[in-house]
């Protein structure tokens, strides 16, 4: 853990930095604004990337142990299996660096140059090496190191200091804001993941359970189901109704018969045929039905 987060902040002469501050200067090789922006954004995280790393390392190792006893009984050293690769890697984090920094990014180097296409405008390896002030070179060197000292200093020389620091209310808010992510899921899951589960639950329970079971097999059997208890309300046993039913048939079958006559319906013609052939097949089996 010790080699990863030096040669992750960046430790002059480990693999990290021949990487990142590389790409740190190249930003600021190309004497922009962007370019500016972008190198003051690398350097400060640069000495972010310190901080937490050695507060990884302090929190872990070098302060009171804050973790339940059976843990610490029960740790050991790792098998082989798990130390080799991580020796290997180890190697790779101190000396890969050093070794292959020219073959890959140094001056005049081709490694990349059947892969990556750079335009020559954008080419600034040069001004990065050779042109930069010594402080701007040094810079994010000097950040880690405040960094990687602020950590220790805080987190193992003298912890009470973050503790004092939220003893009062504005203590306790910043730190309930950065503790809590800047509340960013607290706004995504209650604006963002809560509206798409709510818009989930209504398209299930409206469509899926309702508009498909409205006019699927439940509802079509609902509906015939309903449709055939009203019709039979119908049946009242008094000879008035029949008579109204009667009367109010014959007059449908009229007008459907004599409609042409009174309106334009040339479009509604297999309608109304079909219409006088279903009520014609209830005339003639209705006495039949009698018997």
């Amino acid at each position: 853990m010790l080699v990863g987060s030096l040669s992750l902040l960046a430790t002059p002469w480990l693999t990290g930095f021949y990487s990142k501050d590389l790409i740190i200067e190249l930003a600021y090789g190309q004497y922009s604004f962007s370019g500016t922006y972008a190198f003051i954004l690398g350097s400060i995280t640069a000495g972010l990337t310190a901080f937490y790393s050695f507060r990884l390392i302090c929190l872990v190792f070098l302060t009171v142990p804050n973790g339940p006893k059976q843990s610490y009984l029960n740790a050991h050293e790792a098998n082989n299996k798990v130390i080799i690769p991580l020796f290997l890697l180890a190697l790779f984090s101190i000396f890969f660096g050093f070794i292959f920094s020219d073959l890959f990014v140094g001056m005049a180097s081709d490694f990349f140059g059947n892969a990556i296409f750079i335009k020559p405008n954008n080419i600034s390896l040069i001004e990065a090496e050779f042109s930069l002030p010594l402080i701007i070179k040094l810079l994010p060197a000097l950040l880690s190191l405040v960094g990687a000292s602020l950590a220790i200093f805080l987190y193992h020389k003298n912890p009470t200091f973050i503790i004092d620091l939220t003893d009062n209310f504005l203590g306790q808010k910043i730190y309930t804001f950065f503790n809590g992510k800047y509340f960013f899921d607290i706004i995504y899951n209650n604006y963002i993941i809560n509206k798409g589960l709510e818009l989930g639950y209504i398209i299930s329970k409206v469509l899926d359970r309702g508009i498909i079971e409205m006019v699927g097999p439940y509802g079509l059997s609902q509906t015939l189901t309903n449709t055939g208890i009203n019709i039979s309300k119908l049946d009242t046993g008094v000879i008035t109704t029949y008579s109204i039913y009667i009367t109010l048939s014959l007059l449908s079958l009229i007008f459907l018969i004599f409609a042409p006559i009174f309106i334009d319906t040339s479009l509604l013609n297999e309608i109304r045929l079909f219409i006088i052939y279903i009520a014609a097949l209830i005339i003639v089996l209705s006495p039949s039905n009698n018997k």
